[in-house]
């Protein structure tokens, strides 16, 4: 399994909808945080080892009514 976490910046006044269509629509998602910043959302991402990150981004995450930039951060070790 490999987690991925991604940032995603949301159109104006679409944070809640985004996070909502995330929570519910996506299974590979786990959890999603709202945050201060350059970012609205924060979403823990769990994938199947050998899963394509870019395509599971680009074809689940940035197709959500609402997104309009992500930036992924790819996961090495978890220590806790």
């Amino acid at each position: 399994m490999q987690t991925i976490f991604v940032q995603v910046k949301c159109e104006l006044g679409r944070s809640y909808d985004v996070a909502d269509k995330a929570a519910t629509d996506i299974d590979e998602i786990s959890e999603v945080y709202s945050t201060s910043g350059q970012y609205d959302l924060l979403l823990k991402c769990y994938l199947d080892d050998g899963s394509d990150v870019g395509h599971f981004v680009n074809e689940k995450v940035q197709r959500l009514a609402g997104v309009k930039d992500t930036f992924t951060m790819i996961t090495f070790k978890a220590f806790s």
